[in-house]
């Protein structure tokens, strides 16, 4: 009878598998939510060549000039147009009448191009998408600000709050070379509306980006319905590649709150009636170190082309996927600490458990409700150095970065001489006001905020969210009239393009300004820090031996699928890894007093689709 029964079973999952792949076969419509990656679906030249010809055929039936970028899932831009009399430059700026950071940065002296924040858009809306949900640069700009929802009064900050400062050119983990991704976005992520995925058949497949009213900003106000220029002329441009309608933001939900996504469709043309692009006056431009000015069909995605491709090796069992160069080599494989601290068997085990861990999960932000979360993990020593990345098939592209973020934070603020690594860093000089600010002035802020006179030198563990929690313009987060976290600026200059520390460790380097190692100056951070949970520091006993990192499908289970990774491998070896002493966690730290400390980690509640397990993170 149980044989029967798992037979039963697995004809069941198989019928659903075939029929989630199967789904609505026109463009843009589809049932595929996860289950169909790899099945070498991508938009052809003659495809990207439409997309650009229907934007800016919108574009002109509104009597505006764009510059319009289209991107592979993989981050490759395949092509490029900027209509005639377009802005060839553009403006940063929050619309909160803040100064300092990259508010009206300049680079080298002038505006920046367009082309970067039109190629921003596409990365924003293809690496925070997958078959399993389709965000946009208006969901992006919703989940970063101080509030979630902007201007909501005592809520805390967004669920992804920093993660615009992710996927940099400065970045180790982007590859700059090939078609091969993950690639990366000249200024990071964008908040700006104008930046929407692109699907084919449920499968995603890239996306489009748009500038054109000149102003690179953030939706500061989602309680009102806007007619973007930006987001109307991608509309157009998306045409039949629009989202299917049940992935697309405003039907997930996080918090009991709904996502953005586009705020209006009403367009001034028909895209079906686009002209040949030729025909549209404008040009295929070539943008320096990111297209050669000849539109190219794109990558299909999980193949090793696209730089992303399932694993033969140790992960196989798990389904998991990794990340290779031209040669399909893995690029992350698994490999012991450059400090002596790791050894290949421990961080492979950390992988296999993060993933196995990711395979009974449910999602937070994907659909259909219920539905299996994709991740990303990624393990370093205590020097940063990348120890092994792998993933599960429909993970965020975005993760990949982002993740090495987290896993390098969590074990940078761990060591012992995080202070001193901190005060030796060259002041941030902001562009438009020529004011610096030294990210050593944050660690004597933290010290007296913590009670704490030694802190980031006394080997004390702090997880990304414990970072987080001194990294917001309010303590407690959200909490309107209280002082900002000692790594934070304070609400009054604060704005998502001048957040603290985290821009200010990348800022010269964003800017065009050498930096010496990576984004950050510090080899232990090549890529910058990350503000937002699922980081945690790896200890044997009493010893730091490197980070771990998830990133996926909800915050929470971000922090579970590490934790729980890091907890599971070390049980399993009994080699001493595991989490930090509960003595030595930044939790024991009561920041202003009795009554308030910070969180280390937190875990969803029952969690699995195999347990009705309550509380899986308590006991480690």
């Amino acid at each position: 009878m149980r044989a029967r029964a798992r037979a039963l079973a697995a004809l069941l999952l198989l019928a659903g598998f075939l029929a989630a792949c199967r789904g609505n076969e026109g463009l843009g419509q589809g049932g595929c939510s996860g289950e169909c990656v790899g099945d070498g679906s991508l938009l052809t030249a003659a495809e990207v060549e439409r997309v650009l010809a229907q934007g800016a055929f919108e574009a002109q039936a509104r009597g505006a000039k764009a510059t319009l970028v289209v991107l592979d899932r993989s981050g490759n831009v395949l092509g490029a147009f900027q209509m005639a009399g377009a802005d060839p430059g553009f403006d940063i700026t929050s619309g909160r009448g803040v100064r300092g950071g990259l508010e009206d940065a300049r680079l080298s002296g002038t505006r920046l191009p367009s082309s970067f924040a039109a190629i921003a858009k596409a990365a924003t809306a293809a690496y925070l998408s997958s078959e399993g949900n389709a965000f946009s640069t208006r969901t992006a700009s919703q989940i970063v600000q101080e509030n979630f929802n902007p201007r909501e009064r005592s809520q805390p900050s967004g669920p992804l709050y920093g993660v615009q400062f992710s996927q940099l050119p400065c970045s180790d983990v982007p590859n700059p070379v090939g078609l091969q991704g993950p690639k990366a976005s000249p200024i990071g992520f964008a908040g700006d509306p104008g930046g929407i995925p692109l699907y084919k058949n449920g499968r995603l497949v890239g996306s489009v980006g748009v500038m054109s009213d000149s102003l690179y900003s953030i939706d500061l106000l989602i309680t009102d319905t806007d007619e973007d220029q930006d987001e109307l002329i991608a509309v157009g441009a998306a045409g039949a590649f629009m989202a299917p309608p049940d992935r697309r933001g405003d039907r997930i939900t996080a918090d009991g709150r709904a996502f953005r996504f586009i705020d209006s469709e009403k367009l001034a043309s028909n895209p079906a009636n686009a002209p040949p692009l030729r025909d549209i006056p404008g040009a295929v431009i070539a943008i320096p170190g990111f297209f050669d000015g000849t539109i190219r069909r794109g990558t299909a995605f999980a193949t090793p082309e696209s730089g992303f491709r399932a694993d033969t090796g140790p992960f196989a069992s798990v389904n998991g996927h990794i990340i290779v160069d031209a040669a399909n080599q893995n690029r992350f494989p698994p490999r012991a600490g450059s400090d002596g601290l790791l050894t290949a068997a421990e961080v492979t085990a950390m992988l296999k458990h993060s993933l196995a861990v990711t395979n009974r999960t449910r999602a937070q932000v994907r659909r259909p409700l219920g539905s299996a979360a994709h991740a990303t993990a990624v393990v370093v020593d205590t020097n940063g150095v990348i120890l092994g990345i792998a993933r599960t098939p429909d993970g965020l592209v975005d993760a990949t970065d982002v993740t090495t973020q987290k896993a390098r934070t969590s074990a940078f603020f761990s060591r012992p001489d995080a202070a001193a690594l901190l005060e030796s860093v060259p002041a941030a000089q902001y562009a438009a006001t020529g004011e610096t600010s030294r990210p050593g002035d944050y660690v004597a802020r933290a010290r007296a905020f913590l009670n704490n006179p030694r802190a980031f030198a006394d080997g004390l563990a702090y997880s990304t969210r414990s970072i987080g929690n001194i990294h917001r313009p309010y303590f407690p987060d959200g909490i309107e009239g209280t002082e900002a976290g000692p790594l934070s600026k304070s609400i009054s200059t604060w704005s998502p393009f001048n957040v603290g520390l985290q821009l200010d460790l990348v800022n010269n380097a964003v800017l065009g300004r050498p930096q010496g190692v990576g984004c950050a100056f510090l080899p232990q951070i090549p890529n910058g820090i990350t503000i937002f949970p699922g980081g945690f520091p790896i200890y044997r006993g009493n010893q730091l031996v490197g980070g771990i990192g998830a990133s996926g499908d909800g915050i929470d289970q971000d922090d579970m699928i590490a934790f729980l990774g890091l907890a599971y491998a070390g049980r399993e070896l009994n080699t001493g890894i595991g989490h930090a002493p509960r003595e030595l966690r930044s939790d024991t730290l009561e920041p202003k007093g009795p009554g308030t400390r910070l969180r280390y980690v937190q875990c969803p509640q029952s969690p699995f689709f195999d347990s009705t397990e309550q509380n899986v993170c308590a006991g480690f």
